[in-house]
């Protein structure tokens, strides 16, 4: 039954791989970066492993597409970097292993440190609810917030500049951070892990606007360092809680 699985599983990402590809979502290499990706999440992460990844894709995808359709690129001002609907349709490699390389390290150490696997699938969870909360606060707190501020001084700022934030984007990513958690929830039962997800993932999604207001505005990091660096913040942050939770 497991190798039915695991089957099943190695099928459905190729048809990702190829789906993504044809519908322009993402490029070839990154298409296949995603592949192994998913794979290594799925192999040390199980069903909810991947399922969390998948509903990152599906959930960031959506919210690229609902931005870029109730705001035309010409409607908004950006940074020449910034992320979001109108700076890059097809996503790249870089992308992928931004969003998604923290996931796949977790997976690669639960195959070879099995024993350790508690703390580092929440590990997995945190950086992929960190993920989801970047991509729809950023995405959707575009289309949604009212007034915008630099998270850094606190200050009115332009809408589209990194580091610039919104309280209804801010929700939005919270919201993405339960999705997160509640699948690793369902997959695992209920317990501490949901609200180290939810609270890593949020934490992981203001760093992400602490780094774009200061290092990526000056022009030091690009947004996949950024990604990645929130990514990793967040899932560092979901281990060591968990590591040091008596209730997990």
């Amino acid at each position: 039954m497991h190798l039915a699985g695991d089957i099943i599983v190695l099928l459905l990402l190729v048809v990702g791989v190829a789906a993504s590809i044809r519908w322009k979502k993402l490029t070839i290499p990154a298409a296949l970066a995603g592949g192994v990706a998913g794979w290594l999440v799925y192999t040390g992460g199980g069903y909810t492993g991947i399922l969390m990844l998948a509903t990152f894709f599906i959930l960031g995808t959506a919210a690229t597409s609902w931005h870029a359709k109730a705001r035309p690129s010409d409607d908004e001002p950006r940074a020449d970097n910034q992320k979001g609907a109108a700076a890059q349709s097809t996503r790249t490699t870089g992308q992928v292993l931004a969003n998604g390389g923290v996931a796949a390290l977790a997976g690669l150490g639960i195959i070879y440190l099995p024993e350790q696997r508690q703390g580092l699938e929440i590990l997995m969870a945190a950086s992929l609810s960190s993920a989801t909360a970047d991509t729809l606060s950023s995405e959707l707190g575009m289309v949604y917030g009212r007034r915008y501020y630099n998270v850094l001084t606190g200050r009115r700022d332009q809408r589209g500049l990194d580091g610039v934030v919104s309280l209804e984007g801010a929700l939005i990513g919270v919201a993405g951070s339960s999705i997160i958690a509640l699948l690793y929830a369902a997959g695992h039962g209920w317990n501490s892990g949901f609200w180290i997800i939810v609270l890593s993932g949020t934490i992981g999604n203001l760093m992400d606007s602490i780094l774009g207001a200061s290092l990526e505005r000056k022009g030091w990091i690009g947004n996949d360092m950024v990604n990645f660096l929130n990514t990793l913040m967040a899932g560092l942050l979901g281990g060591l809680l968990a590591w040091h939770s008596s209730w997990i």
